[in-house]
């Protein structure tokens, strides 16, 4: 039922069980999917994990940052008919915006911006100012927010072509974790 979207009903006559049997048995798996792995990846970022993904910013060359902030369109081709209006994009198709922060790793952790300003504190230092604010690698359709660095567009000088790159570079970590999920 997870993987294609089928209703508990459908399972009926591939695998022999009926509706309210299935149903329960789509429970008990995400009961133990949470149960096993709830403690090391559905959470929040703790204290640790936060100092790891500054340690891997400031090591590629962004001190500050916690990862890369990205929103991809997953076409939702079981959508209930009565909300697809709801739900369509440019093309028409229903889809589901899925909005999220991934490391080099593909650790894919789930971010709200309710107001500017919201990331975890970090210290550090760039061309002798201090700052005292993590922040977000992201495109040009977020919001200018102080958590939120977004790519140069005018690339005049070495320089701002070599963050640039750098940017893009990183940014292509939230890039890789949604082709995994994808696959």
């Amino acid at each position: 039922m997870l993987a294609y979207g089928i209703a508990a009903d459908a399972t009926d006559e591939y695998i022999k069980i009926g509706e309210s049997t299935a149903i329960q048995s789509l429970k008990k798996i995400c009961r133990a999917v949470v149960e096993v792995f709830a403690e090391q990846y559905l959470r929040s970022p703790n204290a640790n994990d936060v100092a790891r993904l500054l340690h891997i910013g400031k090591r590629r060359g962004f001190p500050g940052m916690l990862g890369n902030l990205d929103c991809m369109h997953w076409k939702w081709k079981n959508c209930p008919t009565a909300w697809a209006g709801q739900y369509a994009c440019r093309s028409g198709s229903p889809t589901i915006i899925l909005e999220a922060v991934a490391d080099y790793d593909l650790w894919i952790w789930h971010a709200y911006f309710g107001l500017s300003g919201i990331a975890p504190p970090a210290h550090y230092v760039i061309q002798g100012k201090e700052y005292n604010m993590s922040y977000y690698l992201a495109d040009g359709i977020y919001p200018k927010w102080s958590t939120l660095v977004q790519s140069i567009h005018d690339l005049r000088g070495p320089k701002k072509k070599l963050f640039a790159m750098k940017q893009e570079g990183c940014r292509k970590d939230v890039e890789r974790a949604f082709g995994v999920l994808q696959s």
